[in-house]
């Protein structure tokens, strides 16, 4: 068995690929252009395993016969059995002639090919959008009903299925994927298209108003999106079925999904307020709007409106600011109803089904705010501050520094990326660079002292200036003392990494800094030295050192330019805290907000970043020690150590509520 696969390195295509991989045999022929082999390259190294079965074509979406060497269509000729085209571009936002040249001339070059090279099947991924505005229910064998194609996205998706339909010179299969979106298991995702242009709002909602908050919404109308790994998993199964050629599938959530639940889940998932809708499709279907002419229907005119000028300009000044295109409102829902069941029947046995929305929503918003979020590019203090800045981050694989890495890349700073795991900070590096920026990797152990000397004496020496170090790695242990006194390695091993290793890093780079004069160091501490948590004695012990120490040689140092900054940290959603399995039920902060702190850090550069909780606890501690430490007791007692630490049965149910009434009343402590 042998592909042709084009559009490889694109969303879908790279999940097909690793489909292809994972479940056929036989080479895999990859098109690129000359001037993407770099990339192409990196990908089959870094996501595919190197795999020698993965072979690249130089060739070129706007040529004829896709620019491919005649040499190598000669000598391939009858031996591709499955021909993938998914080369297009999937943006509603794009031009009349990039439509056109990459989705319909596209389209035409690569039947030209597939036909030259005598493929066994040709397989078009086309797009729900080739049934335009179609209201009704559209199923797998309809295509060609004369609905209005409101976009040159729309028109280009149905002529390009038309020309494979008519004039395919081997067997095809359409293939029509509803709203892609990421990975449902990982939430991975290459751009901001679909419900993500809705997400910086969502950000903004939760930053500024109350989650419980209720918003008045207005019934728009049904949408359908669903998670790209089903539909790589689904093409690739439909694709080796035999006996189907000549059909479409559509690839589809086989239940509409309303557009304001669908708003609302997304909302739920940013912790951010949710729409209520006091006027739905239940009161306004009783109204005799059947009766008047399609165009003046309520959402015709609406999205009349839509289309004008005018509204086009109030859009920009207004959801604009959000990054949300007036283009996308326009199709923020489908008059059409896509039924499936064909496909779901092709389909049946394979144990390939789509997910549940509510069930990887938060999943696709996390990625989103870690990886995708560039609200700091329009931040012009970040950016003024941070453009040009070497930024040293430990704990760089995962977690916050792996955040602050790539936002800290956005706003234009060079991060250096510090962990144990080369390979993870190798794909940290690749995304950075991927979004266009900036970055190097060097392994190290941390809690290796003479492994952080060889570090700093090879950073002083490769780098011209070494701007701020942000000492994020760290090791928490929450045990109780009454468990700890026969393993005192708990507190050597935190001290060694958390403190030692912090500041031996920190001493190594003090010539440089001095040297320029200037430096700032961002340590991540603990809203725990301020609160006092009990179980946290090793982590906490740890994390006062470090704070002790910066306070003492903040002193000594200011007249060298170089100033600290401590982050007293909430809870933070990251796999540091993922073994204590009662802080699932717990409220933490993202990652990336998380990270926003340490930018601020960064920027500002005070000498504490705090929050409101731990200055209560600071100041209980200060104004009424006992009371404090008596309520602290309590807490010691509805909280045990894990059953892990126990080697016991988990906690009941009961003791669960009381965990996560105080954990709520006192937000953000390590518990």
């Amino acid at each position: 068995m042998s592909y042709f696969v084009t559009g490889a390195t694109g969303f879908i295509g790279r999940y097909l690929v690793q489909e292809l991989l994972d479940n056929r045999e036989g080479e895999i022929h990859l098109l690129c252009r000359e001037g993407s082999r770099a990339r192409l390259d990196a990908l089959i190294t870094q996501q595919w395993g190197g795999s020698a079965r993965l072979v690249p074509v130089v060739g070129d979406l706007r040529a004829d016969r896709l620019g491919v060497d005649p040499s190598w269509i000669e000598e391939h000729r009858g031996t591709i059995d499955h021909f993938f085209h998914l080369a297009a571009i999937y943006d509603m936002t794009a031009s009349e002639e990039l439509n056109e040249t990459l989705n319909v001339g596209g389209t035409r070059a690569a039947l030209s090919l597939a036909g030259d090279l005598k493929a066994g099947i040709f397989h078009q991924v086309s797009s729900v959008a080739a049934s335009g505005d179609y209201h009704g229910l559209f199923d797998e064998s309809m295509f060609d009903e004369g609905q209005r194609l409101p976009s040159a996205y729309h028109r280009t998706k149905f002529e390009s299925e038309k020309i494979v339909r008519e004039e395919s010179p081997v067997p095809w299969r359409v293939y029509r994927p509803a709203v892609v979106v990421g990975h449902s298991e990982t939430g991975a995702m290459d751009k901001i298209d679909g419900p993500y242009y809705f997400f910086p709002l969502f950000k903004r909602m939760r930053d500024t108003l109350p989650s419980w908050l209720p918003l008045v919404g207005i019934d728009l109308g049904d949408t359908n999106v669903v998670p790209v790994d089903y539909v790589a998993k689904a093409m690739d199964h439909l694709a080796h079925l035999p006996g189907r050629d000549g059909e479409a599938f559509h690839l589809v959530n086989p239940e509409p999904q309303n557009t304001v639940e669908l708003v609302n889940t997304f909302a739920a998932a940013a912790k951010a307020p949710q729409f209520a809708v006091p006027i739905d499709r239940s009161v306004t279907n009783r109204l005799p709007t059947a009766l008047l002419p399609r165009q003046l229907r309520p959402g015709a005119l609406l999205g009349a409106v839509l289309r004008t000028p005018p509204a086009h300009l109030a859009l920009d000044q207004t959801l604009g600011r959000f990054g949300i295109p007036p283009e996308v409102l326009e199709h923020i829902s489908f008059p059409t109803v896509y039924a499936s069941a064909s496909t779901q029947k092709a389909l049946a046995g394979s144990g390939i089904a789509v997910p549940d929305l509510e069930s990887y929503a938060a999943t696709l918003w996390s990625y989103w705010e870690d990886m995708l979020d560039d609200s700091i590019t329009h931040d012009k203090a970040a950016v003024a501050a941070l453009k040009g800045k070497t930024v040293v981050i430990t704990g760089a694989s995962s977690g916050i520094g792996l955040v602050t890495a790539v936002q800290v890349a956005k706003a234009g700073a060079v991060p250096i990326l510090i962990a144990r795991g080369k390979d993870k900070l190798e794909a940290t590096k690749a995304l950075i660079e991927s979004q266009g920026g900036k970055a190097y990797a060097y392994g190290c152990d941390l809690s290796d002292l003479q492994a952080i000397d060889a570090l700093t004496e090879q950073l002083s020496g490769d780098f011209e200036r070494i701007d701020s170090v942000v000492n994020n790695a760290g090791r928490s242990i929450r045990r109780s003392l009454k468990l700890s006194e026969d393993r005192f390695h708990d507190f050597e091993r935190t001290m060694q990494l958390n403190y030692f290793g912090a500041i031996r890093l920190v001493m190594g780079l003090l010539p440089k800094m001095r040297e320029q004069k200037s430096g700032h160091i961002v340590n991540i501490s603990s809203i725990g030295v301020l609160t006092n948590p009990p179980r946290f004695s090793a982590y906490v012990a740890s994390k006062a050192a470090l704070d002790a120490w910066s306070n003492v040689v903040s002193s000594e140092l200011v007249g060298d330019g170089v100033s600290f900054t401590s982050i007293h940290m909430p809870l933070v959603r990251t796999p540091m805290i993922a073994p204590t399995k009662m802080y699932d039920r717990f409220p933490t902060i993202s990652p990336a907000q998380a990270a926003a702190k340490v930018v601020t850090a960064l920027v500002d550069k005070p000498h504490e970043i705090n929050t409101l909780t731990g200055n209560l606890g600071a100041l209980a501690h200060t104004l009424a020690p006992k009371a404090a430490f008596r309520i602290l007791h309590l807490a010691y007692q509805v909280f045990p150590d894990s059953a892990a630490a126990r080697g016991d049965a988990p906690t009941p149910a009961a003791r669960e509520n009381e965990q996560q009434m105080l954990a709520r009343v006192l937000k953000g402590v390590h518990w």
